[in-house]
């Protein structure tokens, strides 16, 4: 490989887990977690909160914010772990050009399955009624360079491993440290 892994998205559409996996992959890796909805301007979290669904001119300060973060952290010798919905290859393709070997770990789910997990979220922004346009939106990684799918309804744990045990071949060191 040319260039070495330097960051890894979490990415799905919402209620996929996306929080939760990356939390699991930072317990292993000891990088440091950036939640991509902290990034969101007002204006975008207001236009969720009204069940009105992002565009992707609304998203695209959103993704160039979010690129700029994942530089500052290994700028600073961390190693980032992003949660982003990422939906869209263009979103992806953002991304990637603002860190280059970047990884992204897909975690799918059924809409029924999204929807159920979101409305079991308490105080989020996001209402279950825009589960649909996400789906929508979702342009799925398979075949893309670097992209990792995963069944999101596996335990926490099963997931972290699996990224784990992808990544090696890839020539990452290993995420798992010794307990």
């Amino acid at each position: 490989m040319n260039s070495p892994l330097s960051a890894i998205v979490v990415m799905g559409v919402a209620g996929c887990g996306k929080s939760s996996v990356g939390q699991a992959i930072v317990d292993k890796s000891g990088g440091r977690l950036i939640e991509g909805d902290a990034f969101h301007p007002a204006a975008n979290i207001a236009k969720m909160s009204a069940g009105i669904p992002l565009n992707d001119d609304d998203r695209a300060g959103w993704l160039i914010r979010l690129g700029q973060e994942l530089q500052a952290c290994m700028q600073a010798g961390e190693r980032p772990v992003l949660t982003c919905s990422a939906l869209k290859r263009r979103y992806r393709d953002t991304l990637r050009d603002a860190m280059p070997g970047l990884v992204f770990v897909f975690l799918e789910l059924t809409p029924a399955e999204a929807e159920k997990r979101v409305l079991a979220r308490p105080g989020h922004f996001m209402p279950a009624s825009l589960i649909d346009s996400q789906f929508a939106a979702l342009e799925a990684p398979h075949g893309e360079p670097l992209t990792l799918a995963l069944d999101a309804t596996q335990p926490l744990k099963a997931l972290a491993l699996a990224v784990d045990t992808w990544l090696k071949p890839h020539g990452e060191r290993a995420l798992a440290q010794t307990a």
